[in-house]
């Protein structure tokens, strides 16, 4: 979403390396530069004039034109400057601090993705939280909302207000508090109707919600999509009814991401969550500085951690790090990798949390990295038996055009897996003999073949 403006910053920045020394002509001159791609991102003018100042102040003192990396220390404090744009370094959690059942009020406009993140929310309160939660649909505009909220609470695991036909919304809202009270419910996850565009009657009908309900929270999803669009409604909801939070949905797509860096300087509230995807785990808490650290191409590496922490299966992870500490691995091994890896989604995406990748993703340009050989691999290795599959030295001519056939691939694709199998094997096989002194002491290059060094070279290789 910011990789327009993150290639545009980095343009700046290397620029700014490049001068060595900077002169108070130089700052002013990039700071054009910043101010420039911000408005290209769609980031309101008011949030640009005051970051670009703020930035400015700071960047033309002592500390920046007497420093010995000069090109450094901008990008440093526009790397804090962002930060402070977004809300803060931190996430800001759900306030939960209500006598339950806690009322969560979900207001936003139609098709902003409002009734599919009362979905995920809830999921991630029963799961994570281990909270009781009650979903209530008070949309009575739109045709089939409240059957699509009770579809979404059982993909996520938790109850649905049953629908009684002729309800108010205030009524509706009124007998899910109740039966949030009389069922011992935590939390109560009220979903307002959208409209098209803003109008008095949307706005009238969440403030009588809200009198009625007093919720801990009321949370705006907007659609980071729809750019200066979003801040508008933002600003709008936020002087009718008061926002507590922000959830931007749609954070996967190709926005210009000025709205995210908008929204806390024109509401004054924190952007809570984000979503990226319409599965139900794909929801996350938002983090001002690990945002800040992408856009400057420093990447999000505790992001990555979660990410891995939550997708992957620990138990495989374990016996596969132990089979490889041992020595061994077989192509069942290599296939609850690839599951592994098509678990934490998006290539580009992972690529995109690791610092420095972003002039890699530039070069890709829109292209996904290719993923398909790892999906005709699958595929190729669910054509084996369980013996070609723990013992691939077995497999011959006959075998493979068998597999071949089997799996829709080719003999040379097969060939291919395989070689790249005794590579991976090979290198197991150093590991477990190298042990994890002997590689700290050697270094990584010990795993490769011929210990690291060209065919030919002189003296003896590690596993002779």
């Amino acid at each position: 979403m910011f990789e327009t403006l993150s290639g545009k910053l980095s343009g700046v920045f290397d620029g700014l390396a490049k001068r060595g020394a900077l002169s108070e002509a130089d700052v002013t001159e990039a700071m054009r530069e910043v101010r420039l791609a911000m408005l290209d991102a769609d980031v309101a003018l008011p949030v640009v004039k005051d970051f670009v100042n703020k930035v400015r102040e700071r960047a033309v003192g002592h500390e920046v034109l007497d420093s010995i990396s000069p090109g450094q220390a901008v990008a440093k404090i526009v790397n804090d400057a962002l930060i402070d744009a977004l809300g803060g370094a931190g996430a800001v959690p759900l306030n939960l601090n209500a006598a339950p059942p806690v009322p969560i009020l979900m207001v936003g406009l139609q098709g902003s993705g409002k009734t599919t993140t009362s979905g995920k929310i809830a999921r991630r309160l029963a799961q994570r939280e281990r909270k009781k939660v009650l979903l209530a649909s008070l949309d009575t505009q739109r045709p089939a909302a409240q059957l699509q909220l009770a579809q979404l609470a059982e993909r996520a695991g938790v109850t649905s207000l049953p629908i009684i036909a002729g309800q108010t919304p205030v009524q509706i809202a009124e007998r899910a508090m109740d039966t949030g009270r009389r069922e011992g419910y935590d939390i109560v996850i009220l979903d307002t109707a959208g409209r098209l565009s803003i109008d008095e009657a949307l706005m009238d009908e969440v403030r009588t919600i809200r009198a009625a309900t007093d919720p801990a929270e009321t949370l705006l999803v907007v659609d980071a999509m729809t750019g200066q669009d979003a801040v508008n409604t933002a600003k709008a909801f936020n002087e009718a009814v008061g926002v507590t939070g922000v959830v931007m949905t749609r954070m996967d797509g190709d926005a210009r991401g000025g709205a995210a860096l908008s929204m806390r300087a024109i509401t004054g509230a924190p952007i809570k969550l984000t979503g990226s995807g319409e599965k139900l785990d794909a929801l996350e808490e938002f983090h001002p500085e690990r945002v800040a650290g992408r856009i400057l191409g420093l990447g999000d590496i505790a992001g990555l951690v979660e990410k891995a922490a939550d997708t992957l299966d620990h138990e495989e992870s374990e016996k596969l790090a132990l089979k490889m500490m041992q020595g061994k691995f077989d192509l069942d091994d290599y296939a609850a990798q690839i599951r592994q890896i098509n678990k934490m989604g998006s290539i580009s995406g992972i690529l995109g949390m690791l610092p420095g990748m972003g002039k890699l993703k530039d070069a890709l340009g829109d292209k996904e990295l290719d993923t398909s050989v790892l999906k005709r691999h699958q595929a190729i290795i669910s054509s084996m038996t369980r013996k070609e599959r723990r013992t691939p030295s077995i497999i011959k001519a006959s075998r493979k055009k068998r597999i071949a056939s089997g799996s829709g691939t080719t003999v040379q694709e097969i060939n291919r897996l395989l070689k790249q199998y005794d590579a991976m094997a090979s290198m197991m096989k150093r590991f477990s003999k190298l042990g994890v002194k002997g590689l700290m002491r050697q270094g990584l290059s010990a795993l490769m073949p011929n210990g690291g060094r060209p065919p030919g070279g002189g003296g003896r290789p590690p596993f002779g």
